[in-house]
């Protein structure tokens, strides 16, 4: 097959879980013997034309210059482009900034849409953006051929609300098999003696709610908030509230062997998403041997089960810091162990997307 991913600002990973499994994906099957093409941003830091086996094409994007306008723009400008290459499939990633132009996708294409978590629930947004997303979404079900959800509850929402089958296929991870303690070093830490969490700095991922428990709690063991603090006013406003304390905001960290040790090595992980369906980070975290403590919510249940903690308040977040050591629950490590193996693994992930597409092109 001839396919294109559409819908992330480009490989290698940057930026988050869709560029990550763009990153996986396409040189998955590159080494399958298809020929893949990867739609990059201009602004993306590798300019190269090729990326082990799978080809990029950069697109003009002028977000850095126009703000949230400008995804749009970039990704009118992957569609046009698509229009002239003749893919058998296009993959899009997600719709937030894509499916008003779904109308213009190539018609001798089959578009395969992975509908991403519920966008318009999220609260960062103002009640009139989302009303667009939800037309977003709408939109991105009327203009594709096929739907994938990566979680039950996203499956179940999208046959329900617009009595449309989408296939189920969870997000991937790798087992991390090779800890080096050598790495905390750099960010002056020790083992097991450090809480964290990693996630973009957004309401709906709890990150406050956390952190008020951290500071609650009498134990001021040292707490790692890594992801982006300074690009919006949110990340900022969190810099500020809890400056001169013991929690570090460490930035955004995209070193995998980095991430890999410091969820390894921590005390205690805390996962605090609650919109979307199955969260990259969790399966990380899951894969790294990370002790998790996750917001009590369907989507976070439905992976991890009875293996993990679960908090609704800064008072939970403060006990359980205050009364819970990784060693206190092994089970849930061994668990979350071959939940991986045996349910999210790269292989089986990537084995599942490729019939998928392939079974697509064939109907």
């Amino acid at each position: 097959m001839k396919i294109a991913i559409l819908g992330t600002r480009g490989i290698p990973n940057y930026h988050g879980g869709f560029e990550q499994f763009a990153e996986f994906f396409s040189v998955f099957i590159a080494d399958e013997g298809h020929e893949v093409y990867v739609y990059n941003s201009s602004t993306h830091p590798y300019q190269e034309s090729k990326f082990k086996g799978a080809n990029l094409i950069h697109c003009y994007d002028p977000e850095e210059k126009m703000g949230t306008v400008g995804q749009f723009v970039y990704d009118l400008n992957c569609i046009r482009d698509a229009r002239k290459r003749k893919f058998d499939l296009i993959l899009q990633l997600g719709y937030t900034s894509s499916s008003v132009w779904g109308w213009f996708l190539p018609k001798d294409s089959i578009v395969v849409t992975n509908m991403d978590g519920l966008e318009w629930k999220r609260s960062k947004y103002s009640k009139p953006v989302r009303r667009f997303l939800k037309y977003a979404e709408k939109l991105a079900v009327k203009t594709s051929d096929y739907l994938i959800a990566d979680s039950i509850g996203i499956q179940e929402y999208i046959k329900i609300t617009y009595e449309r089958d989408s296939e189920y296929i969870a997000y991937g991870a790798s087992l991390f098999k090779q800890p080096d303690p050598g790495v905390l070093a750099e960010y002056d830490v020790r083992e097991g003696e450090y809480n964290m969490l990693i996630a973009r700095m957004e309401p709906e991922n709890n990150i406050e709610t956390i952190l008020d428990g951290a500071m609650l709690s009498e134990k001021k063991t040292p707490f790692l908030v890594i992801g982006k603090n300074d690009v919006n006013p949110f990340g900022r406003y969190l810099t500020d509230k809890f400056k001169n304390s013991h929690i570090r905001f460490c930035g955004g960290i995209y070193n995998l062997e980095h991430l890999n040790n410091l969820r390894y090595y921590s005390n205690l992980y805390f996962h605090g998403h609650s919109v979307g369906g199955t969260n990259p980070s969790l399966l990380e975290a899951m894969s790294s041997n990370a002790f998790i403590v996750a917001n009590d919510n369907v989507f976070n249940k439905s992976i991890l089960k009875n293996n993990a903690l679960y908090f609704k308040s800064k008072s939970d977040v403060s006990n359980i810091i205050e009364n819970t050591q990784k060693s206190d629950h092994p089970e849930f490590l061994v668990n979350n162990t071959k939940s991986i193996q045996n349910n999210y693994n790269w292989e089986l992930i990537n084995t599942k997307y490729l019939s998928y597409l392939l079974n697509c092109v064939s109907n």
